[in-house]
């Protein structure tokens, strides 16, 4: 008897070893995922506003900040846990990269709670666009009828968006889910809500609309059978372009394209989920100097 006792204890200490390691290697994993996912969202921020995204700096060992061009400092993480409106009024560079954009096509309205690129940093927009009315409209350009901001190669990239529509709209139908235009440059309020509309920034455009492309107006149901016979080719060249889709939305928003190139890059680069084994920058093109370059200084800030 003295015996099996002596190896049930034996075994109870085994069995709370083990958990006592696993429980201590967990948070490691955790906080390793946490720096790369942190690593890819700087790198995509710098590659995707490089006149205005100047450094990094890191304080003490939990503060790292993005140094803007007028010597401002963004916080990447600043801790904070928000629910998801709270994450929409006044969400921090973590929170705005958070979820990552599907390239790949989708069929159906996606889950409430899925709405990558709906959260947007203004401090970094008002740093991009413009910090003022007066200084937004100042750098406002007409594309047709769409008015969009030239900061960031914005409205060079709607130039582009309509010349591929215009080219492939002489074979298909393309045409008609697009014109007319509902708006672009619009310097108003998210209704009902006191945060600034993309379109205020001139990064937003609204293509031609219907009854079921938005979240207050339509079912799911009603927005899925819209979004299933949307013209993929008509969304590729928009993110081909760094436009993100409504339409990928929960809260679906199906006529409406923002420019958001930080969001883009991520989807693009780091869709795919991470192996151990694998560099933090897998995905992207190493041939790039530019781009090695920016990966050294992340690495080197964070170290």
């Amino acid at each position: 008897m003295k015996i099996k006792k002596f190896f049930k204890i034996l075994v109870c200490l085994l069995l709370a070893n083990i958990q006592t390691v696993t429980a201590l290697e967990k948070p490691r994993e955790s906080m390793n995922g946490y720096f790369i996912n942190m690593k890819r969202d700087l790198l995509c921020l710098m590659l995707a506003y490089p006149e205005y995204i100047v450094d990094i700096e890191k304080v003490n060992a939990d503060k790292v900040y993005l140094i803007l061009k007028s010597g401002k400092k963004l916080i990447y993480d600043d801790k904070i846990v928000r629910n998801e409106e709270e994450k929409l009024n006044n969400g921090d560079l973590q929170d705005m990269m958070e979820q990552i954009y599907p390239m790949d096509r989708i069929d159906s309205v996606q889950p409430k709670s899925f709405n990558p690129g709906r959260i947007r940093v203004y401090p970094l927009f008002s740093e991009v666009y413009g910090n003022s009315q007066t200084q937004i409209e100042k750098q406002i350009e007409y594309v047709g009828n769409n008015g969009f901001s030239k900061n960031n190669g914005a409205s060079l990239a709607l130039k582009n968006v309509f010349k591929e529509i215009n080219e492939v709209s002489k074979t298909t139908n393309i045409a008609a889910y697009v014109y007319p235009t509902c708006g672009a440059y619009n310097y108003r309020y998210v209704r009902g809500a006191g945060r600034l509309s993309a379109h205020a920034f001139g990064i937003a455009i609204d293509l031609k609309t219907n009854s079921a492309d938005y979240w207050k107006w339509s079912k799911p149901e009603t927005a899925t059978k819209r979004i299933s016979k949307y013209p993929q080719e008509l969304i590729d060249i928009f993110e081909r372009n760094n436009f993100i889709w409504g339409g990928k939305w929960g809260y679906f928003d199906i006529m409406h394209f923002e420019y958001r190139p930080e969001i883009i890059l991520k989807g693009k680069y780091f869709g795919k989920s991470f192996n151990g084994d694998d560099t933090w920058y897998k995905g992207i093109d190493e041939k790039d100097d530019k781009i090695m370059n920016l990966i050294k200084l992340i690495d080197d800030k964070l170290q």
